[in-house]
């Protein structure tokens, strides 16, 4: 299975929407606390040595997540720690990127997400509590949501309803927000610890998950948010990042402290259905391709990043 080994720390990869040997990868220095970034975008092929960088962008500070554009093939936004959220067009040599910087989180971008289904906006939340919608034809935000009492890990748009998406934070809410709305449209006092990322399931319109330092993951229905559809225990460390399957309804993704990428079929009661020990490090990142079934892909701070097919070792060469 394909490995590539970054001169920094794994913080997030994404699969390209457009290309299914395509994905992209954020990285930080000294684990994302001092120092600079650089994003590198892989190209992934079937013989030796199965994946090759085929462009990097370098950053003055940590780049702690990325996000391919919905409609342009070679853009991404990326998150980055000195609180701004540059645009790169990869089809340009790095001396003509960012295309675009904007300057006005107050504090750390800690993640992005293009918008699927309008495809000409995206979300960033940041550890100034707050997430801020962009249009792409906009030369400033165009609104800023503060609610969140603590950090926002993640705000991730619903895969069907454009105007509606989704924030975990660490004040232990997952809030809802449809940006037609004054102030978020639902509140669920999803954890007792920090929420770090939250996901919305690609078949279900009114299922998503959180994942929190209380090393859980737990399914939530907005239909009867009291109390969680599924509590998914097996973790011995935060669970870093959730992600539904693009292709099974009820599969789920995670990444934890204690170095393991695992899957989860929330509907089932041995809910634990793959685990992988590949990482030496905090695993931080995974992603599911939309483009290939089955196929994966993971980072942490081991500096490394891995592709595979579920069911396959990731190590296996």
């Amino acid at each position: 299975m394909p490995v590539f080994k970054a001169p920094f720390n794994g913080y997030s990869v994404k699969f390209s929407p457009f290309y299914e040997s395509r994905l992209a990868v954020a990285t930080a220095q000294n684990f994302g606390i001092l120092g600079n970034g650089k994003i590198h975008v892989l190209e992934l092929s079937p013989g030796p040595p199965g994946v090759t960088e085929s462009v990097s962008f370098d950053t003055a500070d940590a780049v702690y997540d990325v996000s391919w554009s919905e409609s342009h093939e070679s853009v991404l936004v990326a998150a980055i720690g000195d609180g701004s959220v540059k645009i790169y067009d990869t089809s340009l040599p790095p001396p003509s990127n960012p295309i675009r910087s904007f300057q006005e989180h107050a504090r750390e971008v800690h993640s992005v997400d293009y918008n699927p289904t309008r495809r000409d906006s995206f979300l960033t939340a940041s550890w100034d509590d707050t997430v801020k919608l962009w249009a792409m034809d906009r030369p400033a935000s165009v609104r800023t949501f503060k609610e969140h009492a603590y950090c926002v890990y993640q705000a991730v748009w619903n895969p069907k309803h454009g105007d509606v998406f989704a924030s975990a934070s660490g004040d232990c809410t997952l809030r809802i927000w449809d940006v037609r709305e004054p102030g978020s449209t639902m509140i669920i006092p999803g954890h007792d610890f920090e929420i770090l990322s939250c996901d919305w399931n690609k078949y279900d319109d009114c299922v998503l998950a959180t994942s929190s330092v209380d090393k859980t993951i737990k399914v939530w229905d907005v239909r009867s948010y009291r109390v969680p559809v599924a509590v998914l225990n097996g973790h011995g460390y935060a669970v870093r990042k959730v992600k539904f399957s693009p292709h099974r309804r009820s599969l789920i993704a995670s990444c934890s402290y204690d170095m393991s990428v695992c899957l989860w079929d929330y509907m089932v009661e041995d809910a634990l259905v793959g685990r992988y020990d590949h990482h030496t490090e905090f695993a931080v990142g995974i992603d599911m391709s939309v483009l290939v079934e089955g196929l994966m892909a993971s980072t942490g701070w081991d500096e490394l990043v891995y592709v595979w097919q579920q069911g396959m070792d990731p190590r296996a060469s």
